[in-house]
């Protein structure tokens, strides 16, 4: 049978073609162009295609590796609900990935009416067995029991610079600002009783566009932190001096005060959350920090399991604040991703409510919560 990882990065792949089969970059009837008439029509129709893209891909997500793991089905976890409420009547289709391609298509036809030849060419990217040519990919063998962990789905995060889909960002030392290449498939499994990440897989799919063909290019990531073995598709890169640290655009003066002495004209600033910890991982930034609740365990997941794997990790920024005030130096805890918030409701209840620091290397945590 596959491992769990590479089942992980598979469907990573089949998720991302069809992120981009959704952006119309193949000639699937141009559903966003053939419905940008009206300002009103405009609005509600990039909402209704962000929730089907969302929620078709992780529907197929869902439906893979409850296939291919039994025991995972009830434990695969996503950020969006796959009720699809259609148009003016108000219609909700369930989005649900058949047993057959025709079987797809034919609830794709209902949401997509009249275009016809996208849900057929989208039922059948959902089937299309996809083949993974990566000989340190097969070469890692793991036995990790399914039954213990639990999946989170980010389908598509940064979904709004994914509708955008610029691509003239130009990036600031390696980091976009925005646009097109912060929209990333995350799929992060976590151990169902202690709620550390275990595995995560980043897929970029609108990663490089070829000048000759213009068709997009992806690639991924992956790490696993699972009892004593720490593997990553990434090394680590050396640790800089003195910390690149990137945030929202909507972070607020004080964290950007703060911040400033210890990075001089490197605070850099981007969009989505996993794209931030993915510009961490890559080495383009050295910390991200988020103040506020505004992140949630569907896009933090992944991206920490690499992070861990790689010696780094992501804490509450809160709570390690809180204390280092106290007088408490050790490591602060890791994020988890098992426990819902008391009293919330829907989305809420899984956000990272303490904010968060991801970081790759420890000195670069202190010196940024020291700064705070």
């Amino acid at each position: 049978a596959m491992g769990v990882l590479q089942a992980l990065v598979g469907v990573s792949e089949k998720a991302s073609r069809v992120a981009r089969l959704f952006r119309g970059e193949e000639p699937l009837c141009q559903l966003l162009v053939a419905e940008k008439t009206g300002p009103d029509r405009n609005s509600r129709f990039q909402r209704d295609f962000k929730t089907l893209a969302d929620v078709l891909i992780q529907e197929i997500i869902r439906h893979d590796l409850g296939q291919q793991f039994p025991e995972l089905q009830g434990h695969i976890h996503g950020e969006e609900s796959n009720e699809f409420t259609m148009g003016v009547a108000g219609d909700t289709v369930r989005v649900q990935v058949g047993s057959s391609a025709r079987d797809t298509a034919a609830t794709l036809r209902r949401l997509l009416e009249p275009h016809h030849e996208a849900a057929e060419r989208l039922a059948e990217a959902a089937h299309r067995h996809v083949s993974l040519d990566d000989p340190n990919l097969a070469a890692v063998e793991l036995s990790i029991p399914p039954q213990d962990l639990a999946i989170w789905i980010d389908p598509i995060d940064s979904t709004n610079e994914y509708i955008a889909g610029r691509e003239d960002v130009v990036p600031v030392e390696g980091v976009a600002p925005a646009g097109l290449c912060s929209a990333l498939v995350l799929i992060g499994a976590y151990d169902r009783h202690t709620g550390c990440p275990v595995l995560g897989v980043i897929n970029e799919p609108f990663f490089h566009r070829d000048p000759e063909t213009h068709r997009w290019q992806g690639r991924y990531h992956w790490g696993v932190v699972y009892g004593e073995t720490r593997l990553c598709s990434l090394s680590p890169p050396s640790p800089r001096p003195s910390p690149r640290v990137v945030l929202s655009r909507a972070e607020g003066p004080a964290v950007r005060g703060a911040l400033r002495p210890l990075c001089g004209e490197y605070l850099l600033f981007a969009a989505g959350a996993g794209y931030k910890m993915l510009c961490v991982i890559l080495g383009l930034a050295d910390a991200y920090v988020l103040s506020e609740g505004t992140s949630f365990a569907w896009d933090a997941c992944a991206p920490h399991a690499i992070l861990r794997a790689m010696g780094g990790g992501a804490v509450a920024l809160e709570g390690a604040l809180q204390a280092r005030r106290r007088g408490d130096t050790g490591v602060p805890p890791q994020l988890t991703y098992n426990r819902p918030i008391d009293g919330a409701l829907g989305a809420e209840r899984w956000a990272n409510r303490g904010g968060l620091v991801a970081y790759l290397h420890p000195q670069h945590l202190e010196a940024v919560l020291a700064a705070l």
